[in-house]
């Protein structure tokens, strides 16, 4: 056994000397078929790009040497033979030590060589019966298999992603997985290596464990290099399809049992050969539309013969773009009918594909060229109205726009000398330099500032007055206020004093005010709100150095109402609020200051500004979140709200004549008589404003419109509170009166919120305790609480006074509560309302149904003054209450308030606490 297998060794290597003479030979003599120049393999390997590889042995073999190649052949074998002869007598007493020592892997190799062997017999019998047929059989199409081309039935597998390897192309694999590297190295260890190349399914596993197909590719290994630390680059050679008949070893290196699967030899029929040309002609159908290989494709498909379809299609399908599932499938298929109708159909989708591609591409080129016609067109354009003195270049026309501009205009000494810095430095900047825009949009707004433009005052002060009173009904306070700050500025021509700060709830008519006086004024009007205003530069504006930067919002005001001396009116001045950005309200100490803002300085201009002809008035709804600093430099002018009267011809003078116009109503069509405006305003509408009055009177306009709109013009008649509460359903407040029967330990007080004045009744009961005690409730803030505990010490020490017995506050606990709990209370008016209520407890004595009280007290039973007199007075008559009591220290504000307010009101003042029980439990 022994010497068997040294005969087969030297079988082996004698094969190969044939082999390598053979394919010396074959290079030497064989001419292509194609006439596709040859080139080095290992030379140019990196570069050759994918093309069809014929193996055939060339038909114009000179005779001669085929002959003498197939008498070495049989002196070889002859030498084999005597040699295994010889070698078996000399080693057969080491057979059993042989087969001690082999492994399962000698096994194999031992069984791969015995094929070997017997399919080189096979070769050489074909060889000796080629040599005795004559020159005819010679040219014929048969082919010559030399030993390079068996190929083995056990070979290693390299595992792919993304694209199949198709036979007959030779390509280069970049290999990047680790787990691969004991493959490699077997293979670089052989001589002429052939692996199987197969397409893994699963592209996020390990190669290794990865699933692979059934189908492959044969393919030999020309040449194996090192890219880089991590890659690996081996060129291969697809030879042939195979198919796994058994996987022999999985780990480190895959080992696969195959099956070699050749295309069928011989001339097509006329279905595969008419497919074969359809392949060809949507090829170079897609040719025209994408570049992709387009050289190799056009030479390949000029040399190509129609007789062998088989690389034809594994060309085109390795140059698809479709999923390496499709091209897979055309690996797979084994019948070359189906191949090509499966290669057709994936050839029309790239077809498509390229088609939309060439109309998106057509599309856009199509639009720059529009594009670049229209600009070469314009800038001719320019160069052929520029020649005749048409027109100029852009930053001529600008530089003289800037001139003109400035002809109208006075500027200072300081902006002018800015202005003509800027203007220099502007006429050498090139356009398209960065700064060339940052400098030509400061001179832009330099000069469409108003400097030294202003407009002419409305000298008449009775016109102003008229205006006043048209717009506005009521207020003769405020308005007598205003009209004295207007006289002022008659006079003086200019604005002397402070600036005008309205101060009340909302809907009481403050911008339509501030509006009024720029209509008395006859300068133009300007408003924008502060109200949650972060930023300092929304002030004072932006650094020319930050992109975007803007000037202020008062420069911005002055640049749209080209003139120097507008209202400005600056809404929300209470709600103004600070951040990192800076403080806004210290901003505008700056602008509302008479004394700084004739030099007022904007960031973004750099350049002083008089800003001291601007009319300035801010409205806010309270004065408590106004800095004290912005606060001091402000005139307050208090607008309290209206009276049920003045809210009623509000209503009818204004209100309704305004909404008819905006609905496009007639007089006739809408009637609502003063009763059920009464009825509306009381029922509807309690706040201290007019806003909400006017949307009722809205709804009511709108159901009016629908029903002309349903073709029902009727005149429409409100005269009861029944069609009101049609068209406005049920009024949501009612009388204010918790109790149809006196009861002790409740008095009415009168408080002041943003919306107005309210009553607000405050109760008091006590329950038998052995320690007594005391507490309040209703969600009373702290200044309110402390009145409450002064209120309870007071009454406590005057017990003995008042004939009360002194135990009976030890022996009871008593709870004083304010009703609507959920509404948050604050504020020291209430004192001598709290005080009422624990007297009238204590006594068991009722305070009178037709009182209500106001005022702070003290532990000594001193009554302290209060704020808000009118609204409490209005909140007062709006319910219905004759009498009221005010401390002694109001007495000039309620006589301040006009007479309208002060109609059907009783008023008394006390100074002390004991004046308040005079007029509370008075008979």
């Amino acid at each position: 056994m022994s010497a068997d297998k040294k005969n087969e060794n030297e079988f082996v290597a004698d094969q190969e000397q044939i082999e390598k003479n053979s394919a010396h030979k074959e290079q030497e003599n064989t001419t292509p078929n194609h006439d596709i120049p040859q080139n080095d393999t290992n030379e140019n390997l990196s570069n050759t790009p994918p093309m069809c590889i014929e193996n055939t042995v060339s038909q114009e073999i000179d005779a001669k040497e085929i002959e003498i190649d197939a008498k070495e052949i049989e002196i070889d074998a002859k030498e084999i033979e005597i040699d295994a002869k010889e070698a078996d007598a000399e080693e057969i007493d080491e057979i059993q030590d042989i087969e001690l020592d082999a492994d399962v892997k000698e096994n194999e190799n031992e069984e791969n060589v015995d094929t070997v062997k017997d399919e080189n017999d096979v070769s050489e019998e074909n060889t000796a019966n080629d040599l005795d047929e004559d020159d005819e059989q010679s040219s014929s199409n048969d082919q010559l298999i030399v030993a390079s081309e068996i190929l083995p039935q056990t070979m290693p597998i390299i595992p792919i992603l993304d694209i199949p390897l198709f036979p007959k192309m030779l390509i280069p694999l970049v290999i990047s997985d680790v787990s691969l590297q004991e493959t490699i190295d077997l293979i670089d260890k052989k001589e002429r290596p052939v692996v199987g190349i197969v397409l893994a399914k699963d592209s996020q596993k390990d190669l290794l464990e990865s699933e692979l197909y059934e189908y492959g590719t044969a393919a030999r290994v020309h040449k194996i290099s090192s890219v880089d630390e991590e890659h690996i680059q081996i060129m291969l050679e697809g030879l042939c399809r195979i198919r796994k008949k058994k996987e022999i070893t999985t780990t480190p290196v895959i080992h696969w049992d195959v099956e070699h699967i050749y295309d069928t030899k011989g001339t097509p029929d006329d279905e595969l050969k008419a497919h074969t040309m359809a392949i060809i002609s949507s090829v170079k159908e897609l040719l025209k539309l994408n570049p992709l290989f387009q050289e190799q494709l056009k030479l390949f498909i000029s040399h190509i013969s129609y007789d062998d379809p088989g690389p034809i299609m594994d060309l085109v399908s390795s140059m698809t773009t479709a999923t390496p599932e499709k091209r897979q499938e055309l690996l797979e298929t084994l019948d070359l009918t189906k191949r090509a109708q499966k290669l057709l159909i994936l050839l029309q989708e790239e077809i498509q594909l390229a088609q939309l591609q060439e109309k998106i591409r057509k599309s856009i080129e199509n639009k720059i060229s529009q594009q670049q016609k229209e600009f070469f067109l314009r800038e001719q354009l320019k160069a052929i109205k520029k020649e005749l003195g048409l027109e100029k270049d852009d930053k001529t026309a600008d530089v003289e726009k800037f001139e003109k501009r400035l002809e109208k205009l006075t500027l200072s000494q300081e902006a002018r000398e800015v202005y003509d810095e800027e203007l220099d430095k502007f006429k050498t900047l090139e356009r398209s330099s960065p700064e060339y825009h940052v400098c030509r949009n400061y001179l832009d707004w330099m000069t469409l500032l108003p400097w030294g433009v202003s407009c002419a005052d409305n000298l008449d002060i009775k016109k102003a007055e008229d205006i006043l009173n048209a717009d506005h009904y009521g207020l003769e306070d405020a308005k007598e206020r205003i009209l004295e700050f207007l006289s002022l500025i008659i006079k003086t021509k200019k604005v002397n004093g402070g600036i005008l700060c309205f101060v009340g709830p909302p809907g009481v008519g403050k911008t339509s005010i501030g509006k009024s006086i720029a209509k008395a004024l006859g300068r133009k009007f300007y408003r924008f709100s502060v109200g949650g205003m972060r930023d300092e530069a929304e002030i004072k504006g932006h650094r020319r150095t930050y992109i975007g930067a803007m000037p202020g919002k008062i420069i911005q005001c002055l640049k749209t109402l080209h003139t120097n001396n507008p209202v400005i009116m600056l809404d929300e001045i209470d709600k103004i609020g600070t951040s990192f950005r800076g403080d806004p309200a210290s901003a505008l100490l700056e602008v509302l200051d008479p004394e700084q803002n004739q030099e007022f300085l904007d960031h973004f201009l750099d350049v002083r500004f008089d800003l001291s002809s601007i009319l300035f008035i801010t409205t806010a709804n309270q004065l408590d979140t106004i800095p004290a600093p912005l606060l001091d430099r402000m005139e307050i002018i208090n607008l309290s709200g209206y009276i049920l009267d003045e809210k009623l011809n509000i209503a009818r003078d204004f209100l309704i004549k305004k909404q008819l116009d905006k609905h496009g109503l007639q007089t006739a069509d809408v009637s609502i008589g003063d009763d059920m405006l009464r009825f509306i305003i009381d029922g509807y509408a309690r706040e201290a404003g007019v806003r909400n009055l006017e949307k009722n009177i809205t709804k009511i306009m709108r159901k009016v419109i629908r029903k002309h709109a349903e073709g029902d013009t009727s005149s429409v008649q409100i005269k009861d509170k029944e069609d009101v509460i049609k068209y406005l359903k049920q009024p949501p407040f009612t009388e204010e009166e918790l109790y149809n029967k006196d009861v002790a330990g409740v008095a009415l007080g009168l408080a002041w919120t943003s919306l107005g004045g309210k009553t607000l009744y405050i109760e008091a009961s006590a329950k038998v305790s052995k320690s007594g005690g005391y507490k309040q409730t209703g969600q009373l803030g702290k200044v309110m609480e402390e009145s409450s505990h002064i209120a309870y010490s007071y009454i406590c020490s005057q017990a003995d006074k008042w004939g009360i017995n002194t135990r009976y506050f030890d022996n009871h606990f008593i709870h004083l509560h304010v009703p609507a709990g959920a509404t948050p209370k604050d504020g020291p008016s209430a004192g001598i309302t709290m005080a009422t209520a624990l007297y009238s407890l204590v006594k068991q004595k009722p305070v009178r149904s037709d009182i209500a009280m106001t005022g702070e007290l003290t532990l000594t039973g001193k009554v302290l003054p209060i704020g808000g007199v009118k609204e409490k007075v209005i909140a007062a008559k709006r319910v219905g209450i004759t009498q009221v009591i005010l401390p002694l220290e109001n007495k000039k504000d309620y006589d301040e308030l006009p007479q309208n307010v002060k109609d059907g009101v009783s008023c008394h003042f006390a100074d002390y606490f004991s004046d308040v029980l005079q007029v509370a439990f008075a008979e």
